[in-house]
């Protein structure tokens, strides 16, 4: 989907509608032309072509389903009369068309970009220098600061090893994260992989990112703050 073309929220002819959520702030309501169900124990207690697609501030979208294709789960949704919001975890797997969803139903307008670049990383964790390398890959993902990835070879010390912690992205996929081991002290999970990322991150497989909160990490990337609207209108690159 886009923002401004075809039906989009920003183009001459919308299919969906602004509104104003429980709290006064504002949402956007959209038909989703995609099949939703969600199965329990085997059974397809949500299945319906009719769904909506519910955009509150600072929460992922939500499904809003007819009353009548829910078999009597969830509660009444007030952007849309007629709907009804079934709880995540209400069913135990949820599907668009054949594909599973998981975590939550993915934003259309969010976009991520893997893009080979000639940005300069340098790491440093405990004291040893982990990588200093200019061929990277940035990941410019929507709302999101970009970040850096590096390909193991680029590692000049071999301390990382898998800390059995992982996270899930939508959008990207399953992240394994690594701890580095040097000498006698440990750094909890300092850096993450998508060892089988979405096809659309293909890019960025097997390649690690490390936490600033847990390393030395220097780079070239432009800072959030030199864009930032917040800053002030001298700092803002855009048209004035």
């Amino acid at each position: 989907m886009s923002l401004t073309n075809g039906r989009g929220p920003l183009s001459e002819h919308p299919e969906g509608r602004l509104c104003r959520a429980e709290d006064g702030s504002p949402a956007y309501v959209e038909p989703y032309p995609r099949r939703v169900r969600g199965i329990k124990g085997g059974v397809a207690v949500v299945d319906s072509e009719r769904v909506l697609l519910v955009h509150r501030r600072g929460a992922p979208p939500t499904y809003a389903v007819p009353a009548e294709d829910t078999g009597g789960l969830g509660r009444a949704e007030p952007l849309a009369q007629g709907y009804v919001r079934v709880p995540w975890d209400a069913v135990d797997t949820w599907y668009e068309e054949g594909e599973e969803v998981l975590g939550h139903p993915r934003n259309p307008y969010h976009r991520v970009d893997c893009v080979p670049a000639g940005r300069h990383l340098r790491v440093e964790v405990a004291g040893t220098l982990l990588v200093d390398v200019r061929d990277t890959v940035v990941v410019y993902e929507t709302s999101l600061a970009p970040r850096l990835y590096v390909d193991r070879r680029h590692l000049l010390a071999d301390v990382l090893v898998e800390s059995g912690t992982t996270t899930y992205c939508p959008y990207k996929g399953t992240a394994t994260y690594l701890s580095a081991v040097v000498g006698d002290a440990t750094v909890p999970d300092v850096a993450f992989a998508y060892e089988d990322p979405y096809p659309d991150c293909a890019r960025i497989a097997g390649l690690v990112s490390f936490e600033p909160a847990a390393a030395t990490v220097t780079h070239d990337l432009p800072s959030p703050a030199a864009w930032s609207p917040a800053t002030g209108a001298a700092a803002w690159p855009g048209p004035q």
